[in-house]
């Protein structure tokens, strides 16, 4: 089920002109509710390119169209973007998804800032979406998670429909919140390894959505987490997706053997290959 790979080149030169030109000028739209944190990070054309470029690379899943949205650290949403002609082209639903895995991420990854006073991950800690599949099933380790920080449905479906996916999307400047528990979400940590915001990939399989969201990190080159901590045991890929569930002998949902687990989806593959993050 290869992508339009022909088109790979030109849309990779794209997104990577788009990402110099726009990082230091968002607009005031983007900014968020009085703040700045939006300014420095990718904005609508610069997230765009990055999901275009990563979307047609990958092989796996079944080939839909995609979804994408960033949060600042505070969660307030600084870009969303689709890859279709048309809002349409992809699954409406998943703009709100896209939205919530971004969010999720975000509020779940840490870096080093966090270490102080004895307590704290020295190295951070980075948390894909895809690695609180299992943890939340019931009898898991944080169970009861994706019912905490309810999606703010005053936000998520306000303004013209017609404006969703571009960088008028009602969305930007507010804080959509929601978690989402299956693959998508990454934290986005910028060099020196400090976690900036959060990107959510939404339209394909779950783990077809982790891979895509892991190339638009890299091609936004916001994958500094080398010797970040993680849960994959992949120290180039702290926080890839876990295939590690086998079946419950008592029935119902499998069982995770490190707790972290996520299902295979349909059409699965390349994510052991995907990108190493960088120092």
């Amino acid at each position: 089920m290869k992508r339009k790979s022909s088109m790979l080149a030109s849309t990779a030169a794209t997104f990577a002109t788009a990402f110099l030109c726009t990082m230091s000028a968002a607009s005031a739209d983007q900014t968020g509710a009085g703040g700045t944190a939006c300014k420095s990070l990718p904005d609508h054309a610069a997230l765009k390119a990055a999901l275009v470029a990563a979307t047609i690379t990958e092989t796996s899943g079944l080939n839909n169209q995609m979804w994408g949205t960033i949060v600042d650290r505070d969660g307030i949403v600084c870009a969303v973007a689709f890859t279709g002609v048309d809002r349409g082209a992809q699954w409406p639903g998943s703009r709100v998804i896209s939205a919530q895995k971004a969010n999720t991420a975000n509020a779940f990854s840490l870096d080093a800032s966090s270490n102080s006073g004895g307590s704290g991950q020295p190295a951070g800690l980075a948390l894909s979406t895809a690695n609180l599949y299992s943890a939340v099933q019931p009898g898991g380790s944080l169970f009861g998670l994706q019912f905490s920080n309810p999606v703010n449905n005053n936000v998520v479906y306000d303004g013209p429909s017609a404006h969703y996916g571009t960088a008028q999307d009602p969305l930007i400047g507010s804080k959509s919140a929601g978690v989402n528990v299956f693959g998508g979400g990454l934290g986005l940590y910028a060099a020196g390894k400090k976690l900036v915001d959060g990107v959510g990939v939404s339209g394909d399989t779950s783990c077809a959505d982790h891979n895509i969201a892991w190339r638009v990190r890299n091609n936004l080159g916001l994958d500094h987490l080398a010797g970040v901590g993680g849960v994959s045991g992949d120290a180039a890929r702290p926080d890839n997706i876990i295939f590690d569930i086998v079946p419950n002998p008592s029935g119902g949902t499998g069982i995770s053997a490190g707790g972290f687990g996520h299902p295979p989806c349909l059409n699965t593959s390349g994510s052991a290959t995907l990108p190493a993050v960088q120092p």
